[in-house]
């Protein structure tokens, strides 16, 4: 069983910053990959990046492209997602999850067992 608490998220301006986190507890022994989604009202769930526990990174959502970053802390397990230069499009309640032993790190939602309750962004012009 594994537990995920995010925190970090809160209202900011266009071209601000904030940093997410993600503290992990239980039995992460099998977890081999986090990641970060973001929901927004009447869209779909969207990935934004995914960490391999190695430290690879897979690939970010183009719309996040050289503004955000993932990262973790092995030794306090916790999962960053440090967000810059933020726009209003990125207004979204955002998500850490882990993924399902069978789930691609590359992949969508469905790959993703575990998910801590997320914490709200909130970026105005």
């Amino acid at each position: 069983q594994v537990q995920l608490v995010e925190s970090g998220g809160g209202s900011v301006q266009a071209g601000g910053s904030l940093r997410l986190s993600c503290a992990a507890s239980g039995d992460t022994r099998s977890t081999i990959c986090m990641g970060w989604f973001r929901q927004s009202p009447g869209k779909e769930r969207e990935r934004v990046a995914a960490i391999l526990r190695s430290g690879v990174i897979t690939s970010y959502a183009d719309s996040v492209k050289g503004r955000f970053t993932i990262s973790q802390d092995k030794a306090k397990n916790t999962l960053y997602l440090q967000m810059n230069s933020l726009k209003p499009e990125d207004t979204a309640m955002y998500y850490c999850a882990a993924a399902r032993p069978w789930g691609p790190c590359s992949g969508g939602p469905d790959g993703f067992g575990y998910w801590g309750q997320g914490t709200q962004v909130t970026v105005s012009s």
